[in-house]
């Protein structure tokens, strides 16, 4: 399933993530959602228990999800840590 989202926003969060989240075996966690990378780092991952999103190469992206509430619930999220920190 695909959706529209701002590819400068995703980066952005991702780089939130980095910098105010807690760091555990690899990953960085804020707010609910899980941010981490691929081995060489072209392809990013943000994932909540219900939803998850691949960024890679030419601003590609996937979402894996069930249902609209999901993704909903996830866009809510990522959209909090762009405007909190």
């Amino acid at each position: 399933m695909k959706n529209n989202l701002d590819n400068k926003m995703l980066l952005r969060v991702f780089e939130k993530m980095r910098q105010h989240g807690k760091h555990i075996d690899g990953a960085h966690h804020l707010n609910g959602i899980k941010a981490y990378t691929d081995f060489d780092g072209y392809t990013l991952f943000l994932e909540d228990a219900t939803v998850k999103l691949s960024y890679g190469f030419h601003n590609q992206y996937h979402f894996d999800y069930d249902n609209q509430g999901q993704f909903d619930a996830f866009e809510k999220k990522l959209t909090s840590i762009d405007k909190e920190y």
